[in-house]
């Protein structure tokens, strides 16, 4: 631990600010720039993991924020390294995940007035992040850093992007009481008693009420009032992004969106908490939600209300105080509990049956539902499951049932391909500090990505195996861009830029020095998994795949758990498949 006193370095201003917000991991893809920062992080006894990519370093961050609930660090560099993390910024954005990007620019006495980019005006990354600011004197690092943490954690959380001259880190600072001081804390706004009273009436009354869960209730700390309101009313839960598994997803109460969204449609009342209507979610509208549906809307800020719909009772307030709220009103209200979850049942029944027949039988090649369920059979509870790619996303959404929260996330709503991999070694870093923590086991972090998707990030099994971070990657390999080629199968009969060949993935993962194999036999999978979840460091399994599976996904509309409409056209007529 570093020796404190009155006179320290701008990287020690910073590791002991961060550390207020509960930092014990930051990510960095950095060296002589944070040079500074980098030894007091590392005196200050914080976690280093290292990236090869700025958009795997902040993307990291991201999956760390997702798991912990705190703040994301990733280290960058300005000149080079600002284009290259525009990818990770923007996917942190999307999913509202507080990461708090630390860029170093060069000296300021480097800065050229006829530079091609002016990196001071930071207009690259405004528009992708909550926040954007230089700071523009050594003696204000702890105040930048302290309010870029707040803004990133506050309202509905993002990324934050913070540019530091370098010369700052490594500048004495005086008079740095203030580090020592205790945090405010910041009041969580409350539902008022009306509109919690109004949201208990309706789902009172309600015949077939649906929970539509997403992210922001996994923030706002939900999962307890939820699983009693679910209970004691018997009222379904569906689930979407980091919303998943607040509610176990039993078959019963829990489901996830992708597989239950196709009884969307029977509900006469839905309540969303802390779930914004996107594309994929219908907008919220017709024909995905009845027209006559009545909606409740549980949001942390007001603009996120009645989106492509009127709310009837819209909540601007914290998931979880909101949530609470509701559930105390209906007790208030002495309301019955709902007699039946079977219209959703009867609902589902159909898409049920046709998953149940697929995938059966396969001898000569694995089937993705093979490979889901062959996951499905071994992933312990408390499992932190991560996704990447599309096919194969789509057939695991159909099997994967997530028990415990946080313990889903995907690359999804920006849906970048390859950023599975990051997010799985920033949530097996995460669930490693918190196991120290607690000491207890870690939970166990699981990857089922796509060969294509893999292809993004491999390199950052480097930081894995250097940091000592366990997880495991399970390569549906089925040699091509499987989305794009049964598409243009279907329009046009052949395929133009999709194959991949055979690449043996798992060679390039012990080429940074982890454990992986390939299977080609069905019958060689699970004990491949086993041999995986025993092993002490990253572990990938490159399952050779059936090549034809994505067509019938394309084909059959009980296996589509994506379905995409636009806007427009989802006011006037449903283009995508009936069954969703």
């Amino acid at each position: 631990m570093a020796k404190r006193s009155n006179v320290l370095t701008g990287g020690m201003v910073i590791s002991r600010t961060i550390q207020k917000f509960g930092v014990k991991t930051v990510f960095a893809l950095a060296g002589a720039s944070h040079t500074f920062l980098l030894d007091a992080l590392d005196q200050d006894d914080i976690k280093l993991v290292s990236g090869r990519h700025e958009t795997a370093t902040v993307v990291a961050a991201d999956g760390y924020s997702r798991v912990t609930g705190r703040l994301g660090v990733a280290l960058i560099i300005a000149d080079q390294g600002m284009p290259n993390a525009v990818t990770g910024i923007l996917s942190a954005y999307e999913a509202c995940s507080p990461v708090l990007i630390l860029v170093a620019r060069l000296p300021t006495s480097w800065v050229q007035p006829e530079e091609a980019v002016d990196h001071d005006a930071l207009a690259l990354v405004r528009p992708i992040c909550k926040w954007a600011r230089t700071v523009h004197s050594k003696d204000r690092l702890r105040e930048y850093v302290e309010a870029g943490a707040r803004r990133a954690l506050s309202g509905r959380p993002g990324p934050v992007v913070l540019q530091i001259p370098q010369e700052f880190l490594g500048a004495a600072i005086d008079e740095a009481d203030e580090l020592d001081a205790a945090l405010t804390d910041t009041p969580k706004p409350d539902a008022p008693v009306e509109a919690a009273t109004a949201a208990a009436q309706l789902l009172a009354k309600a015949k077939r009420p649906m929970i539509v869960v997403g992210s922001g209730a996994t923030r706002g700390n939900a999962g307890p009032a939820l699983r009693k309101l679910s209970k004691d009313y018997n009222i379904p839960v569906v689930a979407n992004a980091l919303g998943r598994g607040l509610v176990p997803e039993d078959d019963n109460l829990g489901w996830s969106w992708p597989l239950a969204q196709v009884a969307a449609k029977e509900a006469d009342v839905v309540m969303w908490v802390g779930c914004r209507m996107t594309q994929r979610l219908g907008y919220g509208l017709a024909p995905r939600f009845a027209k006559k549906a009545k909606f409740i809307q549980i949001d942390i800020e007001a603009e996120g209300i009645g989106r492509n719909r009127n709310v009837e009772v819209p909540i601007v307030a914290d998931a979880g105080l909101a949530v609470a709220a509701v559930y105390k009103a209906l007790k208030k209200q002495k309301a019955k509990p709902k007699k039946s979850v079977k219209w959703l049942h009867n609902a589902l029944k159909p898409r049920l049956t046709r998953i149940a027949e697929v995938g059966l039988g396969d001898k000569d090649s694995i089937h993705p539902y093979r490979l889901a369920r062959e996951v499905m059979k071994r992933l312990p509870k408390n499992a932190i499951y991560v996704g990447d790619g599309a096919d194969i996303q789509n057939f695991m959404h159909a099997i994967l049932r997530i028990r415990t929260s946080p313990g889903f996330m995907d690359h999804y709503p920006l849906g970048s391909m390859g950023i599975g991999t990051p997010l799985a070694l920033g949530a097996a870093a995460a669930s490693a500090e918190m196991a120290r923590e607690t000491k207890s086991k870690p939970r166990p972090v699981i990857l089922v990505t796509g060969d294509g998707s893999f292809g993004f990030y491999p390199s950052e099994f480097n930081g894995a195996v250097q940091a000592g971070i366990k997880f495991i990657t399970l390569i549906s390999n089925d040699g091509a861009w499987g989305t794009e080629k049964h598409g243009q199968n279907l329009a046009i009969g052949r395929t133009v830029n999709c194959e991949l060949g055979d690449v043996r993935y798992d060679l390039m993962a012990k080429a940074f020095g982890c454990e992986g194999e390939q299977v080609t036999k069905p019958a060689d999978l699970g004990p491949a998994i086993d041999r995986a979840i025993k092993a002490d460091g990253p572990y990938v399994i490159d399952a050779v795949t059936s090549r034809t599976a994505g067509h019938d996904r394309k084909t059959d509309p009980h296996l589509q758990m994506i379905a995409f409409e636009d806007l427009a056209q989802s006011r006037k007529k449903h283009y995508t498949p009936s069954i969703a």
